[in-house]
């Protein structure tokens, strides 16, 4: 745990390295230059026999090469999006893609680390790299460089926190994100009460998956026609409605919560993620939507901290009930969002 945390820091920082990608170069060439520096890792980690400390160090730098990637192509959406109303249609694809990558991940990265060992699975990444940058290559976007008299970074992080919208909309983002979690109890009770093994844990995992797809496709077909300001409304008394029922929590109601909510939820993130990018500063949509996304991340790792300090105090039967209580703290703020 204290490793994956460590090799994740990067992405504390994402408003930074949006900074870098709206002031410097063109987005695409932040793709490449990421992608460059994996291949030349993995390769080393794929051929050498390397010592702890220097493998971390290495997925340190994959991690930052990834985050870079991350907000390069939210930039990208955030841009292209707006400019053709397509901000949902475009994040509907890309978690479409990414929830196919994450089933492929976990299914032949097992086979191969398991059969090959780790190098083998490093080095099988470098087609991968190689096949991503085949659509960066052929996109052709705002191809001019950023203005060299762009203002400092102090300037417009100025900017930004003087949006006072983007501060109105990180807060409610924040909010509405925020809820002492109980997560981690009920994967305990699945395997002490259920008696549930790992292989029909991670089936249940991936079955979630692929109702996560099927709810990308639904927001896909719906982005252009609903109204956000409205389904944010319904959507928060549907996630009260949704912490209430684990309250009832059986090997069967289990399968199901965990089926329907995995569809039902992934419309109303990308619903919120549509939200952001609606929302992101226009000629700072790296940086904007990036650091909306850490008000998203924030509120999450306050609702792991809450919820760990909370559980012990209360009991989980009052930690759902705090948890879908806190699910309204956001609703004051809803009308002030232009």
């Amino acid at each position: 745990m204290l490793i994956s945390s460590i090799t994740i820091s990067t992405w504390l920082v994402k408003p930074l390295i949006g900074y870098v990608i709206d002031n410097f170069l063109h987005k695409k060439t932040w793709i490449f230059l990421s992608l460059l520096f994996d291949i030349i890792l993995v390769f080393l980690v794929g051929l050498m026999h390397l010592p702890l400390i220097i493998l971390v160090t290495i997925l340190i730098l994959t991690s930052n090469n990834a985050a870079f990637r991350d907000v390069t192509v939210d930039g990208i959406m955030c841009v292209e999006g707006k400019k053709y109303n397509a901000t949902g249609r475009i994040q509907s694809v890309q978690w479409i893609a990414i929830s196919f990558a994450i089933l492929l991940t976990g299914i032949g990265g097992g086979i191969i680390a398991e059969k090959w060992g780790y190098r083998a699975a490093f080095l099988a990444l470098i087609p991968v790299y190689l096949l991503v940058g085949i659509p960066a290559y052929f996109y052709r976007g705002d191809e001019t460089l950023p203005a060299k008299t762009r203002a400092t970074l102090f300037a417009d992080l100025k900017k930004l926190f003087a949006h006072k919208q983007l501060l109105i909309v990180g807060l409610f983002i924040f909010l509405y994100k925020y809820s002492p979690s109980f997560g981690t109890p009920l994967f305990f009770i699945q395997r002490d009460s259920f008696q549930w093994g790992k292989i029909w844990i991670g089936w249940l995992a991936t079955i979630s998956t692929v109702f996560g797809i099927i709810g990308s496709v639904v927001y896909y077909k719906m982005s252009t026609k609903i109204n956000i300001k409205k389904w944010l409304y319904i959507s928060i008394f549907l996630g009260a409605l949704t912490s209430l029922s684990y309250l009832y929590y059986t090997p069967v109601t289990a399968v199901i919560y965990d089926v329907v909510y995995s569809l039902i939820g992934m419309f109303i993130f990308l619903m919120l993620m549509d939200f952001m990018a609606r929302k992101s500063v226009p000629g700072l949509e790296a940086t904007s939507f990036a650091l909306l996304c850490s008000f998203s991340n924030l509120a999450l790792v306050t609702s792991n901290l809450s919820g760990a300090f909370l559980l012990p105090v209360v009991g989980l039967k009052w930690l759902i009930i705090l948890s879908a209580l806190t699910s309204f703290l956001c609703l004051p703020l809803i009308n002030k969002i232009e």
